[in-house]
């Protein structure tokens, strides 16, 4: 059933914070736990059905996959914010330009990355660590994966404008219906068919196929808040432009990512071999979950944060970003306390091998230490991508990826070997959350200045 879109507005604008942060976070939180959950599902299956190195393959992968999805979050993530903000500003017609333009962004940028992947791909792949060993496993994967992700850009970036438009709940829908078809046909394909990683590969494709149709069709109907227009279909420049100027926040984030984790591949391989690659690929899937969780939050947060922007109701943008920090760092503190209370049953599930266990386990207690305030950390780096502040966004946002993780990845190492790359990420959240934390300071400092009163 669609909800009239004036009555979207009256909720935004007048309903409590705490109850709008629930009805359009949880449904993001699931979402994105469920999403995250059968990728962790895909490295369980692959470590019990395949072996150890399967999953230190599936590690190759990770760059890659960073990459292709950051090309997602480009226009879907750019797009949803402001859709968010000219809904606050009540310019409907404007709204639904942006949706046009993001579904011809999506397969001009989104092809061009698939293209040059693929040409790429065995070049890439050893630049990203693989060895003789998992160099395999990782092209088996990705001969499917990058072909296919035309259907994961659509289905991520169209889930974000559907949130972001006013359906939160079928958002989350769409993500659920993605993850469970996912596992149904892993499980098949791997345990059943013994198609191996191709079978992960093509299980996580059918799905995304089914959720891209899905959530495009929502945007078909002529009942919904925003829809395709055929008048719309056509490239505007100031709309690109706006689009991608806070697309690049999520973006460059991805692609800092990337970079960081072809180097962390590297120093992996050079101080602890294939299966410390094959430790990365679990601890990332572990450390993954609770930070999906939060970008789930965020999700929710977003919408309510860009429209009171536009609608120029300070206290209530404020008051969801306080919310938001309150709730994210406690889901970071329970990753935390999982990781440190319970890192070798995690382990357990992935992989019998004793000695990639002990890798595994250690790397995830010392990578987590710092987690209970990486809440915070994230969702400020959101707040200013949500209000369309794109360059304070990607200084945060660069700030963890880059600042500080690139050079702790580089001289740690050196004075306490695989125990230094581990040690290079909590330190990393440190630095980058006690500098946006001075941030957001500065910036309420500054509304107050200006005869704002909270």
């Amino acid at each position: 059933m669609s909800i009239p879109s004036n009555q979207i507005s009256h909720q935004l604008a007048n309903e409590k914070i705490g109850r709008l942060i629930w009805k359009y976070s949880l449904p993001s939180i699931v979402g994105t736990l469920i999403m995250s959950m059968y990728n962790v599902v895909d490295r369980i299956f692959l470590g019990q059905g395949v072996g150890a190195l399967a999953i230190s393959g599936l590690a190759l992968t990770f760059p890659f996959m960073i990459l292709l999805l950051a090309v997602g979050m480009l226009i879907g993530a750019g797009s949803a914010s402001r859709i968010s903000i000219t809904l606050g500003e009540g310019d409907t017609e404007k709204s639904e330009k942006i949706l046009a333009n993001a579904f011809i962004l999506t397969f001009i940028i989104t092809g061009s990355a698939i293209v040059l992947s693929y040409v790429f791909m065995d070049k890439i792949l050893v630049l990203f660590g693989g060895t003789e060993a998992t160099t395999e496993y990782a092209r088996e994967f990705m001969q499917i994966i990058i072909p296919a992700n035309i259907f994961t850009a659509l289905n991520f970036g169209f889930n974000n404008i559907m949130r972001a438009s006013g359906y939160p709940k079928k958002a989350m829908l769409t993500m659920i219906i993605c993850s469970i078809l996912n596992a149904i046909f892993a499980a098949l394909f791997i345990f059943v068919f013994k198609w191996g990683i191709r079978g992960a590969a093509l299980a996580t494709t059918l799905a995304y196929v089914v959720g891209s149709v899905w959530v495009l069709s929502h945007f078909m109907q002529k009942n919904v808040n925003i829809r395709f227009r055929r008048k719309n279909f056509r490239l505007e420049k100031n709309i690109v432009l706006s689009i991608l100027s806070i697309g690049m926040s999520p973006f460059s984030m991805q692609l800092a990512t990337c970079v960081v984790v072809i180097l962390i591949n590297s120093v992996l391989l050079r101080y602890g071999g294939d299966l410390a690659i094959g430790a990365y690929g679990i601890i990332n899937s572990i450390m993954t979950l609770t930070v999906m969780i939060i970008i789930g939050l965020n999700q929710g947060t977003q919408p309510i944060i860009g429209y009171n922007y536009g609608a120029k109701l300070y206290p209530r943008m404020f008051s969801a970003l306080k919310k938001g920090a309150f709730i994210a760092t406690v889901i970071s503190t329970s990753g935390f306390i999982l990781g440190e209370f319970f890192s070798y049953q995690i382990v357990s599930l992935f992989t019998t091998d004793t000695e990639l266990q002990h890798i595994a386990a250690n790397a995830i207690q010392i990578g987590v230490f710092v987690f209970p305030i990486i809440g915070a950390q994230i969702v400020i780096t959101n707040f200013f991508q949500s209000i369309g502040k794109a360059k304070i966004s990607i200084f945060l946002s660069l700030t963890r990826q880059v600042l500080f993780l690139i050079p702790g990845l580089i001289i740690l190492p050196k004075f306490w070997q695989l125990n230094g790359v581990w040690a290079a990420m909590p330190v990393s959240d440190l630095l980058s959350t006690t500098l946006s934390l001075i941030t957001i300071f500065y910036f309420v400092h500054r509304f107050k200045k200006e005869g704002w009163n909270m």
